[in-house]
Protein backbone atom coordinates (compact mmCIF):
# COMPACT_ATOMS: atom_id res chain seq x y z
CA UNK A 1 0.00 0.00 0.00
CA UNK A 2 1.20 3.89 -0.65
CA UNK A 3 2.90 5.72 2.35
CA UNK A 4 0.96 8.41 3.40
CA UNK A 5 3.22 11.61 3.80
CA UNK A 6 1.41 14.50 6.36
CA UNK A 7 2.47 17.60 5.94
CA UNK A 8 1.82 20.81 8.10
CA UNK A 9 3.31 23.75 9.40
CA UNK A 10 4.50 22.27 12.79
CA UNK A 11 5.63 18.22 13.59
CA UNK A 12 3.86 17.12 16.94
CA UNK A 13 6.13 14.66 18.00
CA UNK A 14 5.03 12.36 20.64
CA UNK A 15 5.50 12.65 24.28
CA UNK A 16 7.80 10.68 26.02
CA UNK A 17 3.77 8.93 27.35
CA UNK A 18 3.15 8.67 24.06
CA UNK A 19 -0.03 10.96 23.91
CA UNK A 20 0.06 13.20 20.63
CA UNK A 21 -0.35 17.25 21.31
CA UNK A 22 -2.58 19.40 19.45
CA UNK A 23 -6.33 18.14 17.53
CA UNK A 24 -4.72 17.95 14.17
CA UNK A 25 -2.25 14.83 15.38
CA UNK A 26 -5.43 13.36 17.19
CA UNK A 27 -7.41 13.83 13.89
CA UNK A 28 -4.39 12.30 11.88
CA UNK A 29 -3.49 9.27 14.34
CA UNK A 30 -5.31 6.91 12.54
CA UNK A 31 -2.53 7.27 10.05
CA UNK A 32 0.42 7.64 12.07
CA UNK A 33 1.41 4.00 11.04
CA UNK A 34 4.70 2.45 10.86
CA UNK A 35 5.95 3.45 7.50
CA UNK A 36 4.56 6.84 7.10
CA UNK A 37 5.89 10.28 7.47
CA UNK A 38 4.98 14.14 9.03
CA UNK A 39 7.34 16.71 7.63
CA UNK A 40 7.10 20.11 8.89
CA UNK A 41 8.94 22.73 10.38
CA UNK A 42 10.90 21.82 13.97
CA UNK A 43 9.41 25.14 15.77
CA UNK A 44 13.15 26.08 16.23
CA UNK A 45 14.94 29.56 15.11
CA UNK A 46 18.26 28.84 13.56
CA UNK A 47 20.68 31.48 12.01
CA UNK A 48 21.17 29.40 8.81
CA UNK A 49 18.59 27.10 7.03
CA UNK A 50 18.73 23.86 7.75
CA UNK A 51 20.49 21.79 5.05
CA UNK A 52 18.68 18.55 5.36
CA UNK A 53 15.89 17.39 7.56
CA UNK A 54 16.46 16.15 10.72
CA UNK A 55 14.79 12.67 11.84
CA UNK A 56 13.26 11.52 14.22
CA UNK A 57 11.01 8.16 14.65
CA UNK A 58 8.46 6.94 16.91
CA UNK A 59 6.11 3.37 16.78
CA UNK A 60 7.45 3.27 12.98
CA UNK A 61 6.30 6.84 11.95
CA UNK A 62 9.62 8.83 10.74
CA UNK A 63 8.99 12.76 12.19
CA UNK A 64 10.81 14.66 9.12
CA UNK A 65 11.52 18.75 10.37
CA UNK A 66 13.71 21.72 8.79
CA UNK A 67 14.49 24.78 11.09
CA UNK A 68 13.58 28.55 9.66
CA UNK A 69 15.54 31.72 10.50
CA UNK A 70 14.00 33.93 12.53
CA UNK A 71 13.62 36.18 9.43
CA UNK A 72 11.89 34.20 7.57
CA UNK A 73 9.68 32.86 10.36
CA UNK A 74 8.54 36.89 10.67
CA UNK A 75 7.57 37.06 7.15
CA UNK A 76 6.21 33.55 6.77
CA UNK A 77 4.61 32.69 10.20
CA UNK A 78 3.75 36.36 11.91
CA UNK A 79 3.29 38.02 8.81
CA UNK A 80 1.44 36.76 5.93
CA UNK A 81 -0.04 33.49 7.30
CA UNK A 82 -1.47 35.31 10.46
CA UNK A 83 -1.10 38.84 9.73
CA UNK A 84 -3.06 38.55 6.08
CA UNK A 85 -4.47 34.77 5.36
CA UNK A 86 -5.92 34.35 9.06
CA UNK A 87 -7.50 37.80 9.56
CA UNK A 88 -8.71 37.40 5.86
CA UNK A 89 -10.54 33.97 6.21
CA UNK A 90 -12.17 35.06 9.43
CA UNK A 91 -13.61 37.97 7.78
CA UNK A 92 -11.43 40.39 9.47
CA UNK A 93 -10.23 42.50 6.52
CA UNK A 94 -9.50 45.70 9.01
CA UNK A 95 -6.95 43.32 10.57
CA UNK A 96 -5.04 42.47 7.42
CA UNK A 97 -1.54 43.81 7.20
CA UNK A 98 -0.58 42.89 3.61
CA UNK A 99 3.20 43.75 2.73
CA UNK A 100 5.12 42.14 -0.26
CA UNK A 101 8.21 41.04 1.45
CA UNK A 102 5.84 38.88 4.01
CA UNK A 103 4.09 37.24 0.54
CA UNK A 104 8.27 36.76 -0.48
CA UNK A 105 9.33 35.07 3.15
CA UNK A 106 5.85 32.84 2.38
CA UNK A 107 6.84 31.56 -0.79
CA UNK A 108 10.30 30.52 0.21
CA UNK A 109 9.44 29.14 3.00
CA UNK A 110 6.83 26.94 1.22
CA UNK A 111 9.84 26.59 -1.28
CA UNK A 112 12.33 25.20 1.73
CA UNK A 113 9.60 22.50 2.42
CA UNK A 114 9.52 21.62 -1.31
CA UNK A 115 12.84 21.32 -1.47
CA UNK A 116 13.68 19.24 1.40
CA UNK A 117 10.74 16.88 1.26
CA UNK A 118 11.21 16.05 -2.59
CA UNK A 119 14.35 13.73 -2.06
CA UNK A 120 12.25 11.88 0.59
CA UNK A 121 9.51 11.21 -1.14
CA UNK A 122 9.07 8.02 -3.42
CA UNK A 123 7.01 7.82 -6.50
CA UNK A 124 3.55 6.00 -5.03
CA UNK A 125 3.70 8.31 -2.00
CA UNK A 126 0.39 10.14 -1.34
CA UNK A 127 0.82 13.50 0.41
CA UNK A 128 -1.53 15.02 2.10
CA UNK A 129 -1.09 19.07 3.05
CA UNK A 130 -2.73 20.68 5.46
CA UNK A 131 -3.68 24.47 6.49
CA UNK A 132 -3.12 27.99 4.99
CA UNK A 133 0.29 28.10 5.82
CA UNK A 134 0.88 25.61 2.73
CA UNK A 135 -1.05 26.81 -0.06
CA UNK A 136 1.67 26.57 -2.50
CA UNK A 137 3.49 23.52 -1.68
CA UNK A 138 1.53 21.45 -4.54
CA UNK A 139 2.84 23.32 -7.41
CA UNK A 140 6.25 24.12 -5.90
CA UNK A 141 6.49 19.82 -5.07
CA UNK A 142 5.66 19.70 -9.34
CA UNK A 143 8.15 21.78 -10.00
CA UNK A 144 10.88 19.98 -7.83
CA UNK A 145 9.54 16.90 -9.86
CA UNK A 146 6.61 14.74 -8.15
CA UNK A 147 3.78 13.57 -10.04
CA UNK A 148 2.14 11.55 -7.22
CA UNK A 149 -1.33 12.43 -5.48
CA UNK A 150 -1.29 15.82 -3.26
CA UNK A 151 -4.47 16.77 -1.26
CA UNK A 152 -4.72 19.82 0.68
CA UNK A 153 -7.36 20.33 3.88
CA UNK A 154 -8.07 23.99 4.94
CA UNK A 155 -8.92 24.20 8.80
CA UNK A 156 -9.97 27.02 8.34
CA UNK A 157 -13.20 28.59 6.52
CA UNK A 158 -12.70 30.17 3.25
CA UNK A 159 -13.87 33.81 1.59
CA UNK A 160 -16.07 34.64 -0.85
CA UNK A 161 -15.10 36.51 -4.01
CA UNK A 162 -16.28 39.84 -3.27
CA UNK A 163 -13.77 39.36 0.29
CA UNK A 164 -10.78 37.05 -1.06
CA UNK A 165 -10.74 39.88 -3.97
CA UNK A 166 -8.93 42.40 -1.17
CA UNK A 167 -6.28 40.41 -1.34
CA UNK A 168 -3.25 41.54 -3.61
CA UNK A 169 -2.10 38.15 -4.23
CA UNK A 170 -5.16 36.03 -4.06
CA UNK A 171 -5.35 35.03 -8.12
CA UNK A 172 -1.73 33.43 -7.46
CA UNK A 173 -2.61 31.47 -4.44
CA UNK A 174 -6.17 30.65 -6.13
CA UNK A 175 -4.16 29.10 -8.75
CA UNK A 176 -1.57 27.05 -6.47
CA UNK A 177 -4.25 25.33 -5.06
CA UNK A 178 -5.39 24.56 -8.10
CA UNK A 179 -2.45 22.55 -8.36
CA UNK A 180 -4.19 19.95 -5.60
CA UNK A 181 -5.31 16.73 -7.18
CA UNK A 182 -8.35 17.67 -4.01
CA UNK A 183 -8.94 20.09 -1.86
CA UNK A 184 -10.84 19.88 1.25
CA UNK A 185 -12.68 22.00 3.45
CA UNK A 186 -14.99 21.73 6.77
CA UNK A 187 -18.24 22.49 4.94
CA UNK A 188 -19.68 22.73 1.73
CA UNK A 189 -20.28 26.35 1.99
CA UNK A 190 -16.38 27.10 2.43
CA UNK A 191 -16.08 24.25 -0.59
CA UNK A 192 -18.48 26.41 -2.60
CA UNK A 193 -16.65 29.70 -2.10
CA UNK A 194 -13.37 28.38 -3.12
CA UNK A 195 -15.31 27.22 -6.25
CA UNK A 196 -16.94 30.45 -6.97
CA UNK A 197 -13.70 32.02 -6.23
CA UNK A 198 -11.73 30.07 -9.22
CA UNK A 199 -14.46 30.38 -11.67
CA UNK A 200 -15.03 34.54 -10.66
CA UNK A 201 -11.28 35.53 -10.75
CA UNK A 202 -9.75 32.74 -12.61
CA UNK A 203 -12.03 31.88 -15.10
CA UNK A 204 -12.04 28.20 -14.50
CA UNK A 205 -14.61 25.96 -15.36
CA UNK A 206 -17.13 24.16 -12.41
CA UNK A 207 -18.70 21.39 -12.76
CA UNK A 208 -20.21 19.60 -9.45
CA UNK A 209 -17.35 19.64 -7.03
CA UNK A 210 -15.08 19.63 -9.80
CA UNK A 211 -12.19 23.04 -10.87
CA UNK A 212 -11.08 22.78 -14.48
CA UNK A 213 -8.57 24.83 -14.74
CA UNK A 214 -5.29 24.53 -17.61
CA UNK A 215 -6.33 21.37 -18.74
CA UNK A 216 -6.32 19.84 -14.78
CA UNK A 217 -9.19 19.30 -12.61
CA UNK A 218 -9.13 19.39 -9.06
CA UNK A 219 -12.03 18.13 -6.41
CA UNK A 220 -13.06 20.97 -4.00
CA UNK A 221 -15.93 18.94 -1.54
CA UNK A 222 -16.59 19.18 2.21
CA UNK A 223 -15.09 16.80 4.29
CA UNK A 224 -15.96 18.13 8.10
CA UNK A 225 -12.89 16.86 10.38
CA UNK A 226 -14.27 14.92 13.70
CA UNK A 227 -12.75 13.56 16.83
CA UNK A 228 -11.85 9.79 18.17
CA UNK A 229 -15.66 10.41 19.97
CA UNK A 230 -15.46 6.97 21.55
CA UNK A 231 -12.28 7.71 23.03
CA UNK A 232 -12.88 11.00 23.94
CA UNK A 233 -16.20 9.60 25.60
CA UNK A 234 -14.52 6.88 28.19
CA UNK A 235 -11.55 9.34 29.44
CA UNK A 236 -14.24 11.98 30.43
CA UNK A 237 -16.04 9.13 32.47
CA UNK A 238 -12.93 7.95 33.83
CA UNK A 239 -11.54 11.79 34.27
CA UNK A 240 -14.48 12.67 36.54
CA UNK A 241 -12.54 10.86 39.28
CA UNK A 242 -9.50 12.77 38.43
CA UNK A 243 -7.79 15.06 41.28
CA UNK A 244 -7.73 18.47 39.66
CA UNK A 245 -11.19 17.34 38.10
CA UNK A 246 -12.40 16.72 41.97
CA UNK A 247 -10.81 19.80 43.15
CA UNK A 248 -12.01 21.82 40.98
CA UNK A 249 -15.63 20.88 41.10
CA UNK A 250 -15.22 21.19 44.93
CA UNK A 251 -14.32 24.37 44.88
CA UNK A 252 -17.99 25.19 42.95
CA UNK A 253 -19.55 24.30 46.22
CA UNK A 254 -22.72 22.28 44.57
CA UNK A 255 -23.26 25.28 42.17
CA UNK A 256 -23.59 24.43 37.98
CA UNK A 257 -20.67 25.38 35.64
CA UNK A 258 -20.51 26.79 32.18
CA UNK A 259 -17.01 26.26 30.36
CA UNK A 260 -15.77 27.60 27.13
CA UNK A 261 -12.18 26.35 26.08
CA UNK A 262 -11.04 28.23 22.97
CA UNK A 263 -7.69 29.33 21.88
CA UNK A 264 -6.71 32.94 23.05
CA UNK A 265 -7.61 34.53 19.62
CA UNK A 266 -10.10 37.38 18.04
CA UNK A 267 -12.08 34.71 15.79
CA UNK A 268 -13.49 32.91 19.02
CA UNK A 269 -15.85 35.40 20.35
CA UNK A 270 -14.03 36.05 23.85
CA UNK A 271 -15.04 39.80 24.58
CA UNK A 272 -18.88 39.02 23.47
CA UNK A 273 -19.01 36.07 25.56
CA UNK A 274 -17.94 37.89 28.44
CA UNK A 275 -20.48 40.45 27.82
CA UNK A 276 -22.86 37.69 27.27
CA UNK A 277 -22.54 36.47 31.01
CA UNK A 278 -22.87 39.55 32.35
CA UNK A 279 -26.52 40.38 30.57
CA UNK A 280 -26.94 36.85 32.07
CA UNK A 281 -26.86 37.56 35.57
CA UNK A 282 -28.40 40.93 34.74
CA UNK A 283 -31.31 39.79 32.91
CA UNK A 284 -31.56 36.74 35.23
CA UNK A 285 -30.77 37.32 38.71
CA UNK A 286 -32.12 33.96 39.98
CA UNK A 287 -28.43 32.38 38.37
CA UNK A 288 -26.71 34.36 40.64
CA UNK A 289 -24.63 32.69 43.06
CA UNK A 290 -25.75 29.23 41.44
CA UNK A 291 -23.26 29.26 38.29
CA UNK A 292 -20.13 29.45 37.80
CA UNK A 293 -18.36 30.19 34.55
CA UNK A 294 -14.69 29.15 33.40
CA UNK A 295 -13.05 30.08 30.53
CA UNK A 296 -9.68 28.54 29.41
CA UNK A 297 -8.03 30.40 26.76
CA UNK A 298 -4.35 29.29 26.39
CA UNK A 299 -2.16 32.13 24.85
CA UNK A 300 -0.70 31.93 21.16
CA UNK A 301 0.96 33.94 19.17
CA UNK A 302 1.63 37.28 21.38
CA UNK A 303 4.45 38.41 18.30
CA UNK A 304 0.79 39.36 16.83
CA UNK A 305 -0.08 43.11 18.67
CA UNK A 306 -4.00 42.28 18.46
CA UNK A 307 -3.19 39.15 20.75
CA UNK A 308 -1.88 41.11 23.07
CA UNK A 309 -4.72 44.04 23.08
CA UNK A 310 -7.51 41.03 23.55
CA UNK A 311 -5.46 39.31 26.44
CA UNK A 312 -5.81 43.17 28.25
CA UNK A 313 -9.41 43.30 27.22
CA UNK A 314 -10.15 40.14 28.16
CA UNK A 315 -8.38 40.92 31.99
CA UNK A 316 -10.20 44.22 31.96
CA UNK A 317 -13.53 42.52 30.87
CA UNK A 318 -12.97 39.79 33.91
CA UNK A 319 -12.31 42.29 36.20
CA UNK A 320 -15.37 44.59 35.33
CA UNK A 321 -17.70 41.40 35.83
CA UNK A 322 -16.65 40.32 38.94
CA UNK A 323 -16.47 43.30 40.35
CA UNK A 324 -20.08 44.04 39.51
CA UNK A 325 -21.31 40.61 40.86
CA UNK A 326 -19.22 38.63 43.20
CA UNK A 327 -19.59 38.09 46.47
CA UNK A 328 -17.27 37.40 49.32
CA UNK A 329 -18.72 33.64 49.11
CA UNK A 330 -18.89 33.71 44.77
CA UNK A 331 -16.67 34.57 41.95
CA UNK A 332 -18.74 34.17 38.98
CA UNK A 333 -16.05 34.41 36.40
CA UNK A 334 -13.00 32.48 36.29
CA UNK A 335 -10.88 33.30 33.26
CA UNK A 336 -6.99 31.30 32.90
CA UNK A 337 -4.73 31.67 30.01
CA UNK A 338 -2.99 28.42 30.97
CA UNK A 339 -3.84 25.47 29.04
CA UNK A 340 -5.11 22.61 30.24
CA UNK A 341 -4.21 18.72 29.65
CA UNK A 342 -6.65 17.30 28.24
CA UNK A 343 -7.55 14.69 30.34
CA UNK A 344 -8.71 17.03 32.60
CA UNK A 345 -10.65 18.91 29.89
CA UNK A 346 -12.35 16.12 29.27
CA UNK A 347 -13.76 15.39 33.02
CA UNK A 348 -15.01 19.46 33.34
CA UNK A 349 -17.25 18.90 29.76
CA UNK A 350 -18.47 16.29 31.60
CA UNK A 351 -19.39 18.14 34.62
CA UNK A 352 -20.56 21.10 32.82
CA UNK A 353 -24.30 22.21 32.55
CA UNK A 354 -23.30 24.78 29.70
CA UNK A 355 -20.69 24.50 26.78
CA UNK A 356 -20.28 27.64 25.71
CA UNK A 357 -18.59 27.48 21.55
CA UNK A 358 -19.22 30.72 20.31
CA UNK A 359 -16.69 31.84 17.73
CA UNK A 360 -17.33 34.92 15.47
CA UNK A 361 -15.97 32.55 12.37
CA UNK A 362 -14.50 29.33 12.60
CA UNK A 363 -13.82 26.83 10.54
CA UNK A 364 -15.39 23.85 12.42
CA UNK A 365 -14.47 24.43 16.37
CA UNK A 366 -14.09 20.33 17.21
CA UNK A 367 -14.27 21.73 21.49
CA UNK A 368 -17.78 21.41 20.31
CA UNK A 369 -17.83 18.10 19.44
CA UNK A 370 -15.80 16.82 22.57
CA UNK A 371 -18.09 18.59 24.98
CA UNK A 372 -20.94 16.44 23.34
CA UNK A 373 -19.05 13.26 23.26
CA UNK A 374 -17.68 13.96 27.24
CA UNK A 375 -21.79 14.11 28.38
CA UNK A 376 -23.38 11.74 30.89
CA UNK A 377 -26.35 10.37 28.81
CA UNK A 378 -28.44 10.14 31.91
CA UNK A 379 -27.61 14.31 32.47
CA UNK A 380 -26.43 15.71 29.76
CA UNK A 381 -25.46 19.26 29.81
CA UNK A 382 -26.54 21.81 26.64
CA UNK A 383 -24.08 23.24 23.71
CA UNK A 384 -24.82 26.78 23.13
CA UNK A 385 -22.91 27.10 19.70
CA UNK A 386 -22.34 29.80 17.11
CA UNK A 387 -24.01 29.74 13.88
CA UNK A 388 -20.82 30.76 12.49
CA UNK A 389 -18.89 28.12 13.22
CA UNK A 390 -18.09 24.84 11.14
CA UNK A 391 -20.07 22.66 14.25
CA UNK A 392 -23.17 23.98 13.29
CA UNK A 393 -23.89 22.54 9.57
CA UNK A 394 -24.14 19.30 11.87
CA UNK A 395 -24.55 20.08 15.16
CA UNK A 396 -28.11 21.34 14.83
CA UNK A 397 -29.83 20.21 18.06
CA UNK A 398 -27.71 22.61 19.91
CA UNK A 399 -28.74 25.91 21.25
CA UNK A 400 -27.33 27.73 18.04
CA UNK A 401 -26.51 31.74 18.80
CA UNK A 402 -25.70 34.52 16.62
CA UNK A 403 -22.22 35.22 18.82
CA UNK A 404 -22.64 38.75 17.98
CA UNK A 405 -25.54 39.61 19.82
CA UNK A 406 -24.83 38.73 23.66
CA UNK A 407 -28.14 39.18 24.26
CA UNK A 408 -28.95 36.33 22.24
CA UNK A 409 -26.33 34.42 23.70
CA UNK A 410 -27.58 35.51 27.67
CA UNK A 411 -30.96 33.76 26.83
CA UNK A 412 -29.82 30.76 25.55
CA UNK A 413 -27.89 30.14 28.11
CA UNK A 414 -30.87 31.05 30.48
CA UNK A 415 -32.57 28.31 28.67
CA UNK A 416 -30.07 25.71 29.22
CA UNK A 417 -30.16 26.41 32.61
CA UNK A 418 -33.67 25.77 33.35
CA UNK A 419 -34.23 23.20 30.26
CA UNK A 420 -35.47 20.10 31.83
CA UNK A 421 -33.43 16.82 31.78
CA UNK A 422 -35.96 15.22 29.39
CA UNK A 423 -34.98 17.86 26.42
CA UNK A 424 -31.76 17.91 27.40
CA UNK A 425 -31.72 14.19 26.96
CA UNK A 426 -33.45 14.14 23.58
CA UNK A 427 -31.20 16.83 22.24
CA UNK A 428 -28.09 14.97 23.12
CA UNK A 429 -29.02 11.99 21.60
CA UNK A 430 -29.11 13.37 18.30
CA UNK A 431 -25.98 15.09 18.67
CA UNK A 432 -23.90 12.11 19.90
CA UNK A 433 -25.36 10.01 17.05
CA UNK A 434 -23.77 12.86 14.78
CA UNK A 435 -20.46 13.28 17.08
CA UNK A 436 -20.23 9.26 16.65
CA UNK A 437 -20.67 9.12 13.24
CA UNK A 438 -19.05 11.77 11.63
CA UNK A 439 -15.83 10.88 13.56
CA UNK A 440 -11.99 11.54 12.79
CA UNK A 441 -11.77 8.11 10.92
CA UNK A 442 -14.62 8.41 8.58
CA UNK A 443 -12.25 12.30 8.26
CA UNK A 444 -9.38 10.19 7.45
CA UNK A 445 -11.46 7.54 5.31
CA UNK A 446 -12.92 10.16 3.19
CA UNK A 447 -10.31 12.26 2.20
CA UNK A 448 -8.02 9.56 1.15
CA UNK A 449 -10.24 7.65 -0.66
CA UNK A 450 -11.15 11.10 -3.15
CA UNK A 451 -7.34 10.92 -3.09
CA UNK A 452 -6.78 7.49 -4.44
CA UNK A 453 -9.57 8.30 -6.81
CA UNK A 454 -7.25 10.76 -8.65
CA UNK A 455 -5.51 9.41 -11.61
CA UNK A 456 -9.06 8.13 -12.59
CA UNK A 457 -9.83 11.44 -12.40
CA UNK A 458 -7.27 13.27 -14.24
CA UNK A 459 -7.65 10.45 -16.80
CA UNK A 460 -11.64 11.92 -17.23
CA UNK A 461 -10.49 15.17 -17.85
Amino acid sequence: MARVVIVSNRVPIPKARGAMAGGLAVALSDLLTPGSMWFGWSGRLAAEPSPQPSLTEARGVTYAMIDLTTEAYRGFYVGFANGVLWPLLHFRLGLMQFRREDYENYLAVNRSFATSLSPMLQSDDIVWAHDYHLLPLARLLREQGFGGPLGFFLHVPFAPPSMLEALPVARELLTDLCAYDVVGFQTEEHARDFRDCAQRMLGATIDGEWVKLNGRRTRAFADPIGIDAETFAKMAERSVGDKLVQRFVGSLSGRLLAIGVDRLDYSKGLPHRFEAYARLLERYPEHRRNIHFLQICPRSREEVDEYRKLRSELDRLTGRVNGRFSEFDWTPLRYSTRAAPRRTLAGLYRFARIGVVTPLRDGMNLVAKEYVAAQDDDDPGVLVLSQFAGAAHELTEALIVNPFDPDAIADAMHLALAMPVSERKARHVALKEKVFRTNAQLYCRRFLDALRKRPAARAAA
